[in-house]
């Protein structure tokens, strides 16, 4: 049994925290928003983000940052990507040398084009750094439906430690040493999924959405692989398997905001709709930032910075990608 300290009460924190519960961890559940930690304490359920999920009685919940942080044997950072940054640097003088922090948010930073890791290995250069990430849906999760992740960690001990605690009959876990590629394609995705739900928006119907998923996978492992990720990872969980589940699913707040905007809402209109952080939205520019950076092409990405920061239409963004100059799908296979 270890003792886990879950760094954020959102629906994904809620959820592996009643995951880690029932493999028989000591779990306590800190939040930054006191009238959150109030209404679980008394609740013992999330109903607005996670209705269904009752939390045992025994668990802890708290404010206080310092008392979730020392002598947790695992501290599970899940805040929305956004405020990655500002949190780690408030947990950094309460983190022991060697402690396991896992990041399971998703995003990049847009001023310094870093992954959310990179983020807390800055802040909290003491501690040691895993992801966990894949095709998972905290509502699912939440209510036991099978599901499979993969850990991410530079050290073979540490993934696999974290796959012990995990991974149960419900929640296969993987692991990999290609942290920086899980993180990618977990980020990136999200780009990927606005687009599929502006698609969905518009009314348009499969075949769109296979080509968003087929050609968006291909740009994210494009850009991926030239920052140094392995293509492996892109084929694998947190690439196609992420993309297809976070581009289909309605539980996906990125494909549900793509949609409003789609119907015309703007990009602000849509995240007040969805009433979550739309992931998408603050990875967007830094996808671009970095496809500059390593002279990469991702047209779709491109396309979706268009619609949701330069006034772009998105029926003409759609126009635009259908019309680019006709390309050979894969230039690599010899005639």
């Amino acid at each position: 049994m270890a003792d886990i300290s879950m760094i954020g009460a959102g629906s994904w924190g809620i959820a592996l925290a009643v995951l880690l519960y029932k493999n028989g961890h000591r779990v306590t559940v800190w939040s930054a928003i006191e009238a959150e930690i109030r209404m679980l304490q008394k609740e013992h359920e999330y109903k607005d983000k996670l209705p269904g999920v009752k939390l045992p009685e025994d668990m802890e919940f708290t404010t206080d940052l310092e008392q979730a942080v020392k002598g947790a044997d695992v501290l599970v950072l899940a805040v929305p990507s956004p405020y990655t940054r500002s949190t780690s640097h408030n947990m950094a003088s309460y983190v022991e040398e060697g402690q396991l922090i896992v990041n399971v948010a998703k995003g990049i930073e847009e001023k310094t084009l870093l992954t959310l890791s990179q983020i807390i290995e800055e802040e909290i250069p003491q501690a040691k750094v895993a992801v966990l990430s894949g095709p998972s849906h905290a509502e699912e999760v939440g209510r036991g439906i099978p599901t499979t992740i993969v850990v991410g960690a530079k050290e073979k001990a540490v993934a696999e430690y974290l796959q012990n605690i995990f991974m149960n009959e419900v929640f296969r876990v993987y692991i990999s040493p290609d942290v920086l590629g899980i993180e990618l394609g977990a980020a990136l995705k999200n780009v990927v999924a606005l687009a599929a739900g502006i698609a969905d928006g518009l009314g348009y119907g499969d075949n769109t959405k296979a080509a968003l998923i087929t050609r968006g996978i291909t740009e994210i492992a494009r850009l991926g692989v030239a920052m140094g990720g392995s293509f492996e990872t892109f084929c694998g969980l947190t690439g196609i398997g992420d993309l297809i589940v976070t581009c289909a699913s309605m539980h996906s707040r990125n494909r549900r905001a793509g949609i409003l905007i789609g119907q015309g809402y703007t990009m602000k209109q849509a995240m007040d709709e969805v009433k979550m952080v739309v992931e998408g939205v603050y990875s967007a520019k830094a996808a671009m930032g970095l496809a500059k950076k390593y002279d990469v092409q991702l047209p779709i990405i491109e396309q979706v910075n268009a619609v949701l920061f330069e006034g772009q239409l998105a029926d003409e963004a759609v126009k635009n990608l259908m019309l680019r100059d006709k390309k050979i799908e894969n230039p690599l296979l010899p005639w």
